[in-house]
């Protein structure tokens, strides 16, 4: 018997850096809710983002927010881990050196960057609706900080991680967010350790709990479900991890799937 339903949204629910969500979703988490069923949203997304997405059911369900970093009920932080200081610092030297991209800092309270590059910026405030602010420098900002960004448009995202995570992986959990984004966390961070505290504080077994992803930063959480799907555009690897394939977001993946297996 399912109990937690717990979903990605960028690439799983809606179009890449968009709010576009399908207003049916609001009444599907409302009838989830009825049936006593945890509805989870889970993002490499800020908070706020996030909850704009849901904004009329928000308080209705729990936010994984920042890839896992962040855990949010009702504007409630119930977890939250940061990177080492001396690490983020070395960190944020290290991705200012990457030629077609920024870096992107998030604290509980808001997101940091350092540009002011048009489009950058309109993507964050238009597509995302991210709430950040900008600064002359992220150094001061490293000693609170529970993920690092780099936002990377030359293509090639994969190789991106690869090479971030040759130079950091043994300090950092690094990992491909998005086709232009790579995050870095804590070692202990990540959606599927951030689910695991939900199931434990809920008592929920990963047999009582259905996943859907689409990325290689959602295979933690989908290895935490035991009815586990990858939508039908999803990267090569999460549907290595997952059980089932459900439908691309732009059929509708998730809402069908939930339909046909709760309703």
């Amino acid at each position: 018997m399912i109990r937690l339903v717990v979903s990605d949204i960028d690439g799983t629910l809606v179009p890449e850096g968009t709010d576009r969500i399908n207003p049916e979703m609001y009444e599907i988490i409302r009838e989830l809710k009825k049936k006593d069923i945890i509805f989870v949203a889970s993002s490499g997304r800020q908070y706020a983002s996030m909850r704009h997405v849901f904004e009329p059911v928000a308080d209705d369900i729990i936010f994984i927010a920042e890839n896992g970093s962040i855990v949010m009920s009702r504007g409630q932080t119930l977890a939250s881990r940061r990177i080492d200081q001396t690490i983020a610092e070395e960190l944020v030297r290290y991705l200012r050196t990457w030629e077609d991209g920024h870096v992107m800092l998030s604290t509980p309270e808001s997101i940091w960057i350092e540009t002011k590059d048009e489009v950058f910026v309109s993507l964050l405030r238009d597509s995302y609706r991210i709430k950040f602010q900008i600064v002359d420098d992220l150094i001061p900002l490293c000693s609170r900080t529970n993920k690092i960004t780099l936002y990377h448009t030359g293509g090639k995202i994969d190789a991106v991680c690869s090479e971030v995570c040759g130079r950091f992986g043994d300090r950092l959990n690094v990992m491909v967010a998005g086709d232009i984004w790579v995050d870095c966390m804590s070692l202990e961070s990540d959606k599927g350790s951030a689910l695991a505290s939900i199931q434990e504080t809920m008592q929920i077994a990963p047999e009582e709990t259905m996943a859907f992803g689409d990325n290689c930063n959602d295979i933690g959480m989908i290895e935490r479900a035991g009815e586990s799907y990858a939508v039908q555009n999803a990267h090569p690897e999460l549907k290595k991890a997952a059980r089932y394939e459900a439908p691309s977001y732009m059929e509708d993946g998730v809402l069908k799937v939930i339909r046909e297996r709760l309703f």
